[in-house]
């Protein structure tokens, strides 16, 4: 089926060309590690020295989120089976650049393929993990197989699969329930979320509902303690004796409703979601001051929009708001984006209707009075500014809900060491050759 697969995916490709090709040359994108994803270019990590029981795990995160939410289960595991060797593996540019960032120095970093049979043998017969770990929902028919065939079990860790997601893959159940089906173990957010994988072929006795990690990954911690913040402000010529309002993880046209509604005796400082979208904030504002510019505002000049235009920076300028927003939000259909680093930070946080992606943990959130849902951002934010009292008690309650829900990353852990313990039991068992 592998090699009927890649006459599949060869031929949407060229019919789809001119669409993704397109899209590739506009947001610079075809600036990418190609013989990577081509499962090339990993012969630096060498076969398991088997007389030493090395067991290796492969982890793939998609993009900036996902890695960023795995960094407490790569420690755990780290930290309880040292001698395991961890390979993370991401798709896109910014991604892989975080994922270096964040594990570079004691993990392998590799790009995870393109999904033709090729491309995955090429980089399943480098590493040979013991086990393969997926983060959210990425499961792939090929990589599947091949992790089948290799007698490698598959788990999807932090199973998320949204309704919406839900009804599209339904649709084509026939083709890929059977992957689906072939998953070992699926750790599900939410029990709709567990009963939706079951829906789709995956056995019910191979999930279990562990909550998400991003209850642990949320970093409770005082702002001021962030390091580099007052760097960040300074390079920015942010004006501390002002107020700061950070708007995080926006889409297209939320710039345009922030610089506009925002009050205009607060700054504003917008971080959009991706980098293609750095330009718009600069469209409707050419006098914003831009991160990497290198050229800073005077503080007290009146400077009122800023725009955060890197990657991995986003805690420091959240550190030093007095309200944030989180973006992807407000319009469009993007569902929303994280909203629990600003709120672990002790910071008043608002978030638009649009937040189907985190659906349970805004029930939390919410129930609590823990965040602030609005489709007017600019004049929420005047008046939690105005009222730093009722800010404040709304940013405590949220922390509260995000000490109640800890633990996930524990038990992620205890799954994937088990799975590892069974995939050893195995090894063991085979006759010599």
């Amino acid at each position: 089926m592998g090699k009927g697969r890649d006459i599949l995916y060869a031929a949407g490709l060229t019919v789809t060309a001119p669409v993704w090709g397109w899209k590739l040359l506009r947001t610079g994108k075809w600036k990418t590690d190609w013989a990577g994803r081509l499962g090339h270019g990993w012969d630096f990590i060498t076969v398991a020295d088997e007389t030493a029981g090395e067991q290796r795990i492969l982890i793939h995160a998609v993009s900036v989120g996902e890695v960023s939410l795995i960094r407490g289960l790569v420690d755990e595991l780290a930290r309880r089976e040292p001698a395991l060797r961890i390979i993370i593996a991401s798709t896109t540019n910014t991604g892989f650049a975080r994922a270096t960032s964040l594990y570079g120095e004691k993990h392998a970093v590799i790009r995870y393929p393109f999904d033709f049979s090729g491309a995955v043998a090429g980089v399943l017969d480098a590493i040979k993990p013991d086990v393969f770990v997926t983060v959210e929902l990425e499961v792939w028919p090929n990589f599947v197989d091949a992790c089948e065939e290799r007698n490698i079990p598959v788990a999807v860790v932090n199973g998320r699969l949204s309704e919406r997601s839900y009804k599209g893959y339904r649709r084509f159940k026939r083709f890929i329930g059977p992957t689906f089906a072939k998953l070992s173990k699926v750790a599900a957010q939410t029990q709709d979320y567990a009963d939706r994988f079951v829906g789709m072929g995956v056995p019910a006795d191979r999930v279990s509902v562990l909550d998400t990690m991003k209850w642990d990954t949320a970093v409770i911690e005082p702002a001021e303690a962030v390091a580099g913040a007052e760097q960040l402000a300074a390079e920015l010529g942010i004006d501390r004796s002002k107020k700061l309002i950070v708007a995080g993880s926006t889409s297209p046209g939320e710039e345009k409703l922030l610089i506009e509604t925002c009050p205009a005796d607060a700054q504003l400082l917008i971080a959009p979601r991706k980098p293609e979208w750095f330009d718009a904030v600069m469209k409707a504002a050419p006098d914003a001051v831009r991160r990497t510019s290198g050229i800073a505002a005077e503080p007290g000049a009146g400077q009122r929009v800023f725009l955060l235009d890197t990657i991995g920076e986003l805690r420091r300028a959240y550190a030093l708001a007095d309200v944030c927003i989180v973006g992807r939000s407000f319009m469009g259909d993007l569902y929303g984006s994280d909203m629990m680093e600003p709120i672990a930070l002790g910071k008043p946080t608002l978030i638009g209707p649009h937040h189907a992606d985190f659906a349970d943990t805004m029930t939390a959130l919410t129930e609590a009075d823990g965040i602030v849902v609005t489709d007017t951002p600019g004049p929420e934010a005047a008046r939690l500014l105005a009222d730093p009292e009722r800010a404040q008690q709304i940013a405590n309650r949220g922390r509260e809900v995000i000490r109640s829900r800890r633990g996930s990353t524990q038990r992620h852990a205890d799954m994937i060491l088990g799975m590892l313990e069974g995939s050893r039991a195995t090894t063991d068992q085979e006759p010599d050759d």
